[in-house]
C-alpha cells in the first residue's frame, strides 16, 4: 500500500530554537495560550469529510479500490485537459517561478530548521508587512499566530489530513512513467521504479497528444533540487528538494494535493485574520498550489481539490464558537497589534503605503484557455485567484444551477462582515460564487441530498472584497467587488 505522501513534520511549533524558543514559551504562558491550545474543541473531533466534499472527482475517475494508482477513466476529455495544463505549466514556468515552487514545497526538517508554507506565502501580505510577519514568526514574537497556522501541528495550519482522500481516489502523479517496463530514474528509490508504481491506466488517453511523448508519458521536466541561501524565510540555508524519487511522493495519490491543502489552510487563516488583505493573500495561496503543477507533481484538479479542503477546514474552525473565541480571535489581535507596532501606524495606513504582492509565473505567456496569470495589484490578484478556481475546464453539468453554499461556509466571513447575520453572510457567498457545472462542483449532488453544498464554487477573494448594501428588510446585495469590504446600510 502506498505510503502517506505527507512529509514527516516536526510535532512542535516551528522555528522555536534557542532564545526565540524561550521567549515564545514565556509569551505563551503569560498570554494564556497554552490552556487554550491544549483544550478540546468540538471541531477537534468533528473534522470535515474531505472525501464527501470532493466526491465530484468520482465522475472523472474511478480508482481500482486498492490504492494502487490504477483505475478507470470516466471522463477522458476533462482528464486530458488536466494533462495538457500540467505539461504546459511545467514547461513554461520561469526559473524564478521554479525556485518559488521549491520554496513552497518545503516543510520543517525534523530538527525544526527551515520553513513551511505558512511562512513562505508571506509576500501575500505585501513587501513590508510580509517581511515583518516573517520576522515575527522567526523571532517568536507571534506565538499565538504560529501555534495556529504552522504546517506541522498548527490548529488550523495542520488541521486536516489528505491521506484518506488520496487513498480513496488513488490517481497517479503526472511525472510517473506509463510503461511498467521502463527503466527506473537514477537516484529514485526502488519503490518508485515503474515496475512498482506507474500511470499505465492513463496511457490510452495520452498517446498521440502533443503534451505527451509517443509512449504516452506527459512532457514533464523534473525541477532540480537546490539550496535556498536567501535567508528570506529562515536564519539558515535550507535544502529544497521536490522528492520525485521518494516513496512518499511517487506512491502517494495525486488527488487532492496535500501541499495545496496546507497552503490554503495557512492562506485562508491569514485572510480571515487580515481580511483587509484577503484577495492578495488568497492569490498567494493559489500560487503556492499552482507551484505544485510547476514542479510536475500535481495536476490542476489536485490544486482545486486542495483549495476546497482548505475552505472546509477553516469553515469548521470558524464555526466552532469556543475555538473562535479562544484561539482565532486572540491570534488575530496579536497579529494586527504586532504589525501595527512594527510598521508604526494603523494597519490600513501600513497597507496603503506598502508594495502589493506580485507574480509573473510564465514570463507573460498565456496559459491555454486562460491568461498569463500576472499579479500586480489587488484587482489582478482577484482575477488570477478566480481563474484558478476552475482552470478553464469545460462544464460537465448545467452552468445555470442555483447557488450552492455549504453549511458553515458563511462563517469564513465572520471577520470580514462581523455585524451581519449568518444568512446575510451566506447570501454574499451565494452572490459572489462562480457558475455551476465545473468538475468537482457538487451542486447537483447537494440538491439531491448526496453531497454537501459546493465548495468548488466559493470565491472568497470576491466575497471578502465586496461592497454590500443592507436593506431594511435584512436582505443584502453585493454591488461591487475588488475594494475594501464595506457595508452600505440603507435606512429607507
Amino acid at each position: 500500500m502506498p505510503l502517506d505522501p505527507s512529509p514527516v513534520r516536526a510535532r512542535r511549533l516551528p522555528l522555536l530554537r534557542g532564545l526565540a524558543a524561550a521567549a515564545t514559551l514565556a509569551l505563551l504562558a503569560t498570554s494564556g495560550a497554552v490552556p487554550a491550545q491544549a483544550a478540546t474543541y468540538s471541531s477537534d473531533s468533528t473534522k470535515p469529510n474531505l472525501v464527501a466534499g470532493l466526491s465530484g472527482y468520482s465522475d472523472l475517475w474511478q480508482s481500482s479500490g486498492t490504492n494502487d494508482l490504477h483505475g478507470t477513466v470516466k471522463n477522458a476529455a476533462e482528464l486530458q485537459w488536466n494533462d495538457r495544463l500540467t505539461s504546459w505549466i511545467n514547461q513554461h514556468a520561469t526559473s524564478d517561478q521554479q525556485f518559488r515552487a521549491l520554496q513552497n514545497s518545503a516543510y520543517l526538517a525534523s530538527d525544526l530548521s527551515g520553513y513551511d508554507q505558512s511562512i513562505s506565502i508571506a509576500d501575500g501580505l505585501g513587501k513590508n508587512l510580509g517581511s515583518l510577519y516573517v520576522q515575527g514568526r522567526i523571532s517568536g514574537a507571534l506565538p499565538l499566530t504560529s501555534a495556529l497556522i504552522n504546517s506541522s501541528n498548527g490548529t488550523t495550519g495542520a488541521y486536516v489530513s489528505t491521506s484518506t482522500a488520496k487513498a480513496t481516489f488513488s490517481y497517479p502523479r503526472p511525472f510517473l512513467n506509463v510503461d511498467p517496463t521502463a527503466t527506473k530514474v537514477d537516484g529514485d528509490t526502488d519503490a518508485c521504479a515503474p515496475s512498482a508504481v506507474n500511470g499505465s491506466s492513463l496511457a490510452s488517453i495520452r498517446k498521440g497528444k502533443s503534451w505527451a511523448d509517443a509512449s504516452g508519458n506527459l512532457k514533464v521536466t523534473r525541477v532540480a533540487a537546490t539550496t535556498d541561501t536567501t535567508k528570506e524565510f529562515a536564519t539558515t540555508d535550507v535544502t529544497l528538494d521536490p522528492g520525485y524519487g521518494t516513496a512518499g511522493i511517487c506512491t502517494g495519490g495525486a488527488f487532492p494535493s496535500g501541499h495545496t491543502t496546507t497552503a490554503y489552510e495557512a492562506g485562508i487563516t491569514l485572510a480571515t485574520l487580515l481580511p483587509q488583505l484577503a484577495p492578495q493573500i488568497l492569490a498567494r495561496a493559489s500560487e503556492a498550489g499552482n507551484n505544485r503543477i510547476v514542479l510536475g507533481v500535481h495536476y490542476p484538479l489536485d490544486i482545486i481539490g486542495g483549495r476546497m479542503n482548505g475552505e472546509m477546514a477553516l469553515s469548521a474552525r470558524w464555526s466552532d464558537e469556543a475555538f473562535r473565541t479562544d484561539v482565532l480571535e486572540p491570534a488575530r489581535t496579536e497579529l494586527v497589534n504586532y504589525l501595527e507596532q512594527q510598521c508604526g501606524n494603523t494597519l490600513a495606513k501600513c497597507i496603503a503605503a506598502d508594495t502589493s504582492y506580485t507574480d509573473n509565473p510564465y514570463g507573460g505567456a498565456k496559459i491555454p484557455g486562460g491568461t498569463s496569470q500576472v499579479v500586480k495589484d489587488r484587482k489582478s490578484a482577484i482575477k488570477v485567484y478566480t481563474e484558478r478556481l476552475g482552470y478553464g475546464f469545460a462544464p460537465t453539468t448545467s452552468t445555470r444551477q442555483a447557488a450552492s453554499v455549504p453549511a458553515g461556509a458563511e462563517n469564513l466571513l465572520l471577520s470580514t462582515f462581523p455585524t451581519l447575520t449568518d444568512a446575510q453572510r451566506s447570501s454574499i457567498l451565494a452572490q459572489t460564487e462562480i457558475r455551476s457545472g465545473n468538475p468537482l462542483d457538487t451542486t447537483w449532488a447537494s440538491a439531491h441530498g448526496t453531497a454537501p453544498g459546493s465548495w468548488q464554487r466559493l470565491n472568497l477573494a470576491t466575497a471578502m472584497s465586496a461592497t454590500v448594501k443592507v436593506f431594511r428588510n435584512g436582505k443584502v446585495k453585493v454591488v461591487s467587488t475588488g475594494g475594501q469590504p464595506k457595508l452600505i446600510v440603507l435606512s429607507k
